[in-house]
């Protein structure tokens, strides 16, 4: 089964706005709309199975409803939702157990759009509670330094030490633009990468670094659509990472090992 373990989705009433926000935010053009149709066409096109598909509320009042289109969108098989969640929500508890009831098996968490560092406390009983229940996709990096960006590879890497029982993918071959810190922040840690939005923008030299310094079995694909063809992605990494088309199978058949690995962690009498 091949995985894209990162995309995005909107609903065609607000597709627009959002991927018009996406290229506010990144300058960097799209190339599809961002609905659910274009995606699952992309998918056939690339040979996709399954797509992870994640979202991130920008303010708590957008909780409830980003998880609520999360749950619709699971009604269909080939599309694996992640949920979503914001310090400043209160009764999260309450919304952990709404998800869990209705098959959310991921939370994404994107600090730099959210407003809050990664590593806050305000966070951590969150984190606490996502462990062995949750697998997390955190977005990593920017063009700020570590130090000053919401997100940073540091940044995730205190979270772990905290809470080494998160399962946890760190999109962006594990930080976007802060590539040169990624390996020794993420040394000894129990994580998964992501390829999504990297290719483009990573050098040779940090590309085959983070390649060669992860297992092979913790490098997941991403394509990160609306702003990347997930076709268009396979053979950039192909191309870019100089990856055999068997290897690069492997790697997309590695997406749901994270859920394989989340339910090895899950308490024997966990339902």
């Amino acid at each position: 089964m091949k995985v894209d373990v990162h995309t995005h989705v909107f609903h065609d009433k607000i597709a627009e706005k959002a991927c018009n926000q996406l290229l506010e935010h990144y300058g960097y053009p799209l190339t599809a709309d961002g609905t659910a149709g274009t995606l699952l066409k992309m998918m056939d096109r690339a040979g996709i199975d399954k797509s992870f598909v994640l979202s991130a509320a920008t303010n708590p009042d957008q909780v409830i409803p980003a998880n609520t289109w999360a749950m619709t969108l699971g009604k269909n098989e080939r599309f694996i939702p992640f949920g979503t969640i914001h310090p400043s929500f209160t009764g999260w508890e309450a919304e952990f157990d709404r998800l869990e009831k209705n098959g959310i098996k991921g939370i994404k968490i994107h600090p730099d759009f959210q407003g809050f560092n990664l590593d806050s406390e305000i966070m951590f009983p969150l984190y606490e509670a996502m462990q062995n229940r949750f697998a997390v996709l955190f977005h990593v990096g920017d063009v700020p330094p570590p130090d000053k960006n919401p997100s940073s590879p540091q940044k995730l890497a205190r979270v772990l030490e905290n809470f080494p029982d998160l399962t946890c993918i760190a999109a962006h071959l594990g930080g976007y633009l802060h590539w040169d810190w990624v390996i020794d922040s993420y040394k000894g840690k129990d994580i998964f990468i992501d390829t999504s939005s990297s290719l483009n923008f990573i050098s040779d030299t940090q590309l085959k670094k983070i390649l060669n310094s992860f297992p092979e079995e913790s490098i997941l694909f991403g394509s990160d659509y609306p702003i990347n063809d997930p076709n268009k992605e396979i053979e950039l990494l192909k191309k870019r990472a100089g990856f055999s088309d068997d290897r690069i199978e492997k790697i997309m058949e590695q997406g749901m090992s994270v859920f394989e690995r989340l339910k090895s962690k899950l308490p024997d009498n966990h339902v």
